[in-house]
């Protein structure tokens, strides 16, 4: 919650600057959102290449017929929930944005003092291909050196994320938002991003309801005390942001829902690692709000955005449980699958951060709906037995 309202201090400062200020604070703030982005720039392929490599290699941890039911169900839930978002949002965000520059008015441009270029060490395509490569041929082979080389290169850039790039986020957006108050369209995107909002999180609820009411019919419980005993778990992913910091929450509330402790405790931990319906809802939202925003994009047809989404749903298994940590492992296919360039990379990190918490949330209560669903499905004497060893 306090990384909310440092972005929204962010956003209101870099408005104010950007209406009122003399022109070389304004150039100063320029300069390090140049700087900032281009280190942002530099780090995308480093998260991708870590993230992704040592999430796949993780999975080889487990097996067993429990492992494949409860990955390929948490898979489906994240595509057919970012689906849902690139069919709704392409025909109900055009609507709440308008014409591109409608609103606009007059504004002037402002150079930083200087500009400096950080290429990345690798393309991205690159590092997402090796990431793969080496995520899957360390799962499957067992190769522990590789799989330590990966967790740490993990834990170097979770630090970086944490340490570096989060406390730094809102002077970025301070200077992305001074930049469109002089260039006379801030109004015109705050007005879009709060109907985003909204929007995407009716499109929450909405999957929380389609994910309850399929439970109910998996099990025969009923989908609205099902859902009810989860909102513990629901509020507490609103004031942590965190998934990973749910997880006692959630396995408590899954337990009370009915589902077997052993396969809450095998399942729950999982979920919250791998299974970001309402992170995968968000991004596709906020990234069709962008592209609609910036003059430069053009939202694609539905059906070349599922791509898009079915990659995203293999790299949300990257994403950190740390806040942001979806939007940071996302970059990488918006620059390169979307072609999002720096000032747009920079709108979806605020456009994002300003909803993680109810995203993460989102997350956590849709891991109770498909606990259920896993618990009624898989071989009863087979999860026992795997459980018991596992958790």
């Amino acid at each position: 919650m306090k990384l909310i309202l440092r972005l929204l201090a962010g956003i209101v400062i870099g408005i104010l600057l950007g209406l009122v200020s003399p022109d070389w604070p304004l150039r100063l703030l320029l300069t390090f959102k140049s700087l900032f982005g281009q280190f942002i720039g530099f780090a995308i392929p480093l998260i991708i290449l870590f993230f992704i490599m040592s999430g796949i290699a993780s999975l080889g941890r487990s097996g067993g017929k429990l492992l494949g039911i409860t990955v390929g169900t948490a898979y489906s839930s994240t595509i057919l929930a970012g689906t849902l978002a690139v069919l709704l949002g392409l025909w109900i965000i055009p609507l709440l944005a308008g014409e591109p520059g409608e609103t606009a008015e007059a504004g002037r441009v402002l150079e930083p003092f200087f500009r400096l270029e950080v290429p990345p060490v690798l393309p991205l395509s690159t590092a997402l291909v090796a990431a793969f490569v080496f995520g899957i041929g360390i799962a499957a082979s067992g190769a522990e050196r590789l799989r330590a080389l990966a967790d740490e290169g993990r834990g170097v850039i979770e630090w970086l994320i944490g340490k570096l790039i989060i406390p730094l986020l809102p002077y970025y957006i301070a200077g992305i938002f001074a930049e469109l108050a002089l260039e006379g369209t801030v109004f015109a995107t705050l007005r879009v991003f709060g109907q985003v909002l909204v929007f995407i999180l009716v499109l929450h609820w909405l999957w929380l309801t389609v994910l309850f009411l399929l439970a109910g019919a998996v099990t025969g419980k009923s989908p609205v005390k099902s859902l009810i005993t989860m909102l513990p778990a629901y509020f507490t992913a609103l004031g942590t942001m965190s998934s990973a910091a749910t997880i006692p929450v959630s396995l408590r509330q899954n337990k009370a829902n009915g589902v077997r402790p052993a396969l809450a405790n095998f399942a729950v931990p999982l979920f919250a690692t791998i299974h970001l319906a309402g992170s995968t809802i968000t991004l596709v939202g906020c990234a069709i709000a962008v592209m609609l925003l910036s003059p430069d994009l053009t939202p694609p047809p539905a059906l070349a955005m599922i791509p898009f989404v079915l990659t995203l749903g293999v790299t949300m298994v990257a994403a950190p449980g740390a806040p942001g940590g979806a939007v940071m492992t996302a970059l990488a296919l918006l620059q390169g699958m979307l072609g999002f360039p720096e000032a747009a990379l920079g709108l979806m990190i605020a456009l994002y951060m300003a909803q993680d918490s109810f995203g993460t949330a989102c997350n956590v209560t849709c891991d109770g709906a498909l606990s259920l669903m896993v618990d009624r499905i898989a071989d009863a004497p087979e999860i026992s037995g795997q459980t018991a060893e596992e958790s």
